[in-house]
């Protein structure tokens, strides 16, 4: 068995969650929800019109048994969704009349009904930019206490089953600063632990390998490093370093053979979004890994962005990964 079939598994076996799709005019969220559903994963609902809905199961070839449809706009709960986001929105101008447009786009719809626990997980971005999942979830959900910075952790599932890695920030951050690059590592940390039940063991990565390169962007990593240590003195976390010491165990020991880290890196942390984005499309086409995520990290609530390229057994890992962080 897989790491991915075993993190599927006990996600079957040790939740019990509710997951709403919001796009559920999309063929892969229905064929999706059915293999949820049938799996017992978790409880689904999917968001649309009843012709949307039967159009994408008709599409999909599946028939939604076990499957809950809900119409956003013929919901009993719109009105109350309506006025609590009017509510939420109004020192930002928001309206009752615009507050009733968005609350009829199905990801701020189910971005409300994780409010209100009508579900666990809300799983969008099928057919929506990141941005509009981030938007969502920030204007509805909000941040958990203490988090300054949301972020993403990209989980990278081996073809060979060697251990999976976290790979952050993927999707969210463009250039953090130290500060939150800091805060990005510790929070993929506690995303990896909670996921994997295994110890994080964090690299942050660089061009250079403790000080082998003088530069401000190396001064960044170096910088991120000492605050996350500081916030955690127990945490496993070292930085700076390239990748190949951060898990080539033989390069480990060479370029950094004082570290607990270098060599055995499970969470890979990269200075900004350029090299986390590129790496991860990367290693999933050229090396064959499959990329489960990006799991949205810093919300109040599970909150999930898929890719617009994503199939429907990403969808079902996703879910099953968003399982397990349900507290």
């Amino acid at each position: 068995m897989t790491p991915l079939e075993r993190l599927r598994v006990r996600a079957i076996e040790k939740t019990d969650v509710h997951v709403v799709l919001p796009e559920g005019k999309d063929p892969r969220i229905a064929a999706a929800a059915v293999i949820i559903a049938k799996e017992n994963i978790a409880r689904v609902t999917i968001l649309g019109s009843e012709e949307e809905l039967m159009s994408a199961a008709s599409e999909a070839g599946v028939f939604l048994d076990g499957v809950e449809r809900v119409d956003p706009e013929h919901d009993p709960d719109f009105e109350s969704y309506v006025t609590e986001y009017a509510e939420l929105r109004k020192k930002k101008g928001m309206t009752p009349e615009r507050a009733r447009e968005i609350m009829n786009d199905p990801t701020f719809f189910g971005a409300m009904m994780l409010r209100k626990d009508r579900a666990d997980i809300c799983i969008s971005g099928a057919l929506n930019p990141t941005a509009h999942v981030l938007r969502a979830g920030l204007q509805i959900v909000k941040t958990a206490p203490g988090v300054t910075v949301m972020s993403s952790d990209m989980l990278m599932f081996s073809p060979d089953k060697r251990p999976p890695l976290s790979f952050a920030d993927c999707a969210v951050n463009p250039n953090p600063d130290a500060q939150q690059l800091a805060e990005i590592a510790l929070t993929t940390a506690k995303t990896h632990q909670s996921i994997f039940n295994e110890e994080p063991q964090v690299a942050l990565l660089s061009f250079s390998t403790m000080g082998s390169a003088c530069h401000e962007l190396v001064d960044k990593v170096q910088k991120a490093y000492q605050i996350a240590h500081k916030a955690d003195p127990k945490l496993k976390i070292d930085g700076e370093m390239q990748a190949d010491a951060a898990i080539v165990e033989k390069v480990g020991k060479q370029k950094a053979p004082d570290s607990l880290v270098a060599g055995k890196a499970n969470v890979l942390i990269f200075p900004d979004l350029n090299a986390g984005n590129i790496s991860y499309k990367l290693v999933q086409r050229f090396a064959g890994y499959e990329a489960v995520g990006p799991i949205l990290q810093g919300m109040n609530k599970p909150i999930h962005d898929l890719s617009r390229g994503c199939s429907t057994e990403d969808i079902v890992n996703l879910t099953a990964v968003a399982a397990l962080q349900v507290k």
